[in-house]
Parts: C-alpha cells; sequence; structure tokens
C-alpha cells in the first residue's frame, strides 16, 4: 500500500474529556458498558479482566429501569491468553474462550460460538468483543504508578533497532501510518497526560452501570450509547474512553471519542455522522474522523462489516471502527424504547 505524504507539522493532538455523561434523555435507552483491568498479584502476574454491560430504559417522566444486563470475569496471561472466565448470565459456550487469546481471532471465536448473543444484540457480547482491544491498551496503566516502566515501554514502542514495536505495526491504523510521529517514536512523551474526568453525572447517578473497583494500578475501557427514536428519526449520542487510574487519584485519559448520528428508523439508512475526537495519543490521530463519511447512506444493520470493509487499516482508527462497529445493535435496542418504563 502507497501512503501519501503528511504534512511535518500537525497541532497538538485534543485533550479535553467532555465527560461527565449527560444527564439520560427521557423517551430514551442507554447502553453502557465497561471493561476494568486490575493487577491483583502483581506487574509480572495475570491480569484481572472484569466487564460489565447494562441496558437502561429511561420514561417520559425521567424514571428508569433495567432491561438487560451482563457480567464476565477472567484472567489473562502476559501473551493475552485466557486461562479462566465466568459470566452472569453465563453462555453455554463461555468455557470455550479458555485457551484463546485476545485478537482479531477472538472476534471470530466469538461469532462462531455465541452466534445467538449477536443475534439478540445481547449486552454481554459487546464487552466480551472489545476484550481484544481492552488487552492490547491496558498495559499503559502501569506506568502512571511507576514512571520506570513507562520509560520502559516508551523504549520498547520508540523504535528502538532491537525491538521496533510500533515500527512493525505501522499503517495498522490512521495514527500509526507510516512516518507518522507515533511510529517513528518522536512524540511518545505525554501520550496519556489528560485528565478523563468523571462518566457518572452527579445530577443523574443512574446514568451508569456499577464499576469494578481494585486498589493499584487499573485501567478502564467505558461506553455509552444513549438512542432515542422520533416519528421516523433515531438520534444516536455515543462516547468512548480509554483510562488508567493515578496513585495520587483520579485518572488519565488516552483515548476519547464522542459520536453522534441519526438514522432512517425504517430504512435504517444512516443519514448523518458526527465524529468528535476529545482526547488522542497523537498528533496525526485526529485525521481519521474525515473518513467516516463514507458510512453515510450505508444501512447501520451492516456497520460491523462496512467498518472492517471500509476503514480497514490505515484508513481508520481501531477505537472509532470499534465505537462505530458497537452502534449495529443500536436497531434491536431501539425495539427496546417500545417497552413501558
Amino acid at each position: 500500500m502507497t501512503v501519501p505524504n503528511l504534512p511535518d507539522h500537525y497541532p497538538p493532538p485534543p485533550r479535553q474529556t467532555a465527560n461527565p455523561a449527560p444527564p439520560r434523555p427521557v423517551d430514551s435507552l442507554r447502553r453502557t458498558t465497561s471493561i476494568d483491568v486490575a493487577w491483583p498479584d502483581g506487574p509480572e502476574s495475570q491480569r484481572l479482566f472484569v466487564g460489565r454491560a447494562r441496558d437502561y430504559l429511561t420514561g417520559a417522566d425521567g424514571t428508569g429501569r433495567t432491561l438487560a444486563e451482563g457480567e464476565f470475569s477472567l484472567r489473562m496471561t502476559e501473551d493475552k491468553t485466557i486461562t479462566e472466565i465466568a459470566a452472569d448470565p453465563a453462555p453455554e459456550a463461555i468455557g470455550q474462550l479458555v485457551g484463546a487469546r485476545a485478537g482479531g481471532h477472538l472476534r471470530m471465536t466469538l461469532r462462531e460460538i455465541m452466534p445467538e448473543l449477536i443475534a439478540r444484540a445481547d449486552p454481554l457480547y459487546l464487552v466480551l468483543d472489545d476484550l481484544s482491544g481492552t488487552a492490547l491498551v491496558s498495559a499503559f496503566a502501569w506506568g502512571q504508578w511507576y514512571p520506570e516502566r513507562m520509560e520502559l515501554l516508551r523504549r520498547r514502542l520508540g523504535g528502538d533497532e532491537d525491538n521496533p514495536v510500533l515500527a512493525q505495526r505501522a499503517n495498522v491504523c490512521w495514527g500509526l501510518r507510516e512516518g507518522n510521529s507515533g511510529v517513528t517514536g518522536t512524540s511518545l512523551e505525554n501520550v496519556a497526560d489528560a485528565d478523563a474526568g468523571h462518566l457518572r453525572n452527579p445530577a443523574d447517578p443512574q446514568g451508569w452501570h456499577a464499576f469494578a473497583e481494585h486498589d493499584g494500578p487499573g485501567f478502564r475501557r467505558a461506553r455509552r450509547i444513549d438512542v432515542t427514536r422520533k416519528d421516523d428519526l433515531i438520534r444516536i449520542d455515543s462516547a468512548f474512553q480509554d483510562s488508567a487510574k493515578l496513585r495520587e487519584g483520579g485518572r488519565v485519559a488516552i483515548h476519547e471519542y464522542n459520536l453522534a448520528a441519526t438514522v432512517d428508523a425504517e430504512s435504517l439508512e444512516v443519514l448523518s455522522l458526527e465524529p468528535e475526537a476529545r482526547i488522542l495519543p497523537f498528533r496525526e490521530c485526529p485525521g481519521a474522523v474525515h473518513n467516516l463519511a463514507r458510512l453515510v447512506g450505508r444501512n447501520l444493520a451492516q456497520v460491523r462489516e462496512d467498518v472492517l470493509e471500509m476503514l480497514r487499516g490505515p484508513e481508520g482508527c481501531t477505537h472509532l471502527n470499534d465505537a462505530l462497529r458497537a452502534l449495529a445493535d443500536v436497531p434491536r435496542l431501539v425495539e427496546g424504547l417500545r417497552q413501558p418504563a
């Protein structure tokens, strides 16, 4: 693939959170998901992943109730192999994930052994699908507590002749296109220095499910999807954030996007997509938002396949693509709006 020459100078990457989440709209359905990662036995031990997801219906008077929820807990080795897993409610095939490794193959395995979760847009599927991305990014959490580990990570990622990790990943996404600062190692300082804020809005304590909390370093991937319908128009307001705990308290974010969309309720044609890059690690990363226009006019129910086909590799951003793929569940979420709150 030939990658065009890119400008030498960019503005600094965005570093301003949109948190807290807005209060739940009336007559809406909100899906929230989170995966919290901890190292209960130290940095060289297996990681503990706790994923939680909830669908919450809000009526015309602002009161709400839970429509569906799911949770998993698993252990994972340094090479991303799942060694144990439990879920509630537990799909019959959940045990088949033991021995699998987080990555693209894990997503294929999920589709093969748990197609029923996809068919009914089960909230548990979204957090299981998010395991691969979470496993890849979560290691940066240790560097927020132990600077020497962050320095080691910078040396490993920064084009080291003996271990040029990011150089090997050139063109896997827009931000890591060949020649970009994230590949050459010229902007690895302070890739995560943005205040993550607080997800939960004090004015809307029911706006998020309960998070898994652990002592010591920790990582969290969190998603929110608000869905409303008026007449023949579906409106979507979604958000995504990767963050880590700070030793002194609070959290620092490395990735955050907001994404708004409108969809024809009958045909499911995507009428508009408005991405907003809030926090990103490298100066070139925000450019990925411009290619989303390719999805306007497509069918929302096919967005998982369209993203893989149209925004593959350096044509898209891994994290923004995940935010888009999650919208494939919206048609089923809209059905939940018909239930009484």
